[in-house]
């Protein structure tokens, strides 16, 4: 059996473009770690959805807990860096933000755990950071270093199809929800010849859903996430995408362990 290392920016991140490869890679046997870079402080939060004395990222660190127990993950761990803030945002420069933190410190400390775990597999995010925020660009870019500092030899950088959304958008016009994002226009993904490997997740399509329902002070009911029918949902979230680092697109995977 094998350990997959899968590397995020903030909770809730690893539901939308692994969960479901995290659950198959549980259920097939293999050790499944999370490691999130931020406790997601600066994510929005509804009024009133916080205890009195509790704070968005202890809230966080619980949602997270709860997302792991429905995908399989055996082990979490936080690299101890801030919520950085969407890009533009003075947050990014701030003391202990993860976007201005040293690559090579940060990566030292992903690279222990890769070490501690002799982790086979280390997936993390394309070089656009799947939609250009600041944390995630942050996670390839210390990812890559890490996997080079711990030897870590399977790289995949987590990604989505951007003509897949975009396909799913214009064949259903009168079922998604209104809030969904534009994926040209959010600059998502990658092109889909850069893909080198497709996983299919249809069949733990409903723990992946139930995973982000698991961040509720992040996606809730109403987010076009869990706000879509479930055909168009099996639809937009029951493949994920990944670039294998020095693999070649011509020769299309479908699995990553």
């Amino acid at each position: 059996m094998a350990t997959i290392v899968s590397f995020h920016a903030h909770p809730d991140d690893e539901t939308i473009v692994t969960g479901g490869t995290m659950a198959l890679a549980s259920d097939g046997g293999h050790r499944v770690v999370a490691v999130f870079a931020t406790r997601g402080e600066l994510g929005e939060v509804g009024e009133g959805v916080l205890d009195e004395s509790e704070t968005l990222g202890d809230r966080r660190v619980v949602e997270t807990q709860r997302s792991a127990d429905v995908l399989g993950v055996q082990r979490i761990e936080f690299l101890g860096y801030l919520d950085s803030g969407m890009a533009g945002e003075a947050t990014n420069h701030a003391d202990g933000a993860f976007a201005a933190a040293d690559v090579d410190e940060a990566a030292e400390r992903l690279a222990a755990i890769l070490r501690a775990e002799q982790a086979d597999v280390l997936t993390i995010y394309d070089e656009h950071g799947n939609y250009g925020h600041p944390d995630h660009i942050q996670v390839h870019d210390v990812g890559m270093r890490a996997a080079e500092l711990a030897g870590t030899e399977r790289v995949y950088q987590a990604t989505v199809s951007r003509q897949h959304f975009v396909r799913v958008a214009e064949e259903n016009p009168d079922t998604m929800p209104d809030d969904t994002p534009d994926a040209e226009e959010l600059d998502l993904g990658v092109d889909e010849s850069l893909i080198t490997t497709v996983v299919d997740v249809q069949s733990v399509l409903d723990r992946k859903r139930a995973a982000m329902a698991a961040h509720a002070s992040q996606i809730t009911p109403e987010s076009f996430f869990l706000a879509m029918p479930d055909d168009i949902f099996a639809k937009a979230f029951g493949t994920e995408w990944f670039i294998r680092v020095g693999h070649d697109p011509a020769d299309r995977e479908t699995w990553i362990l």
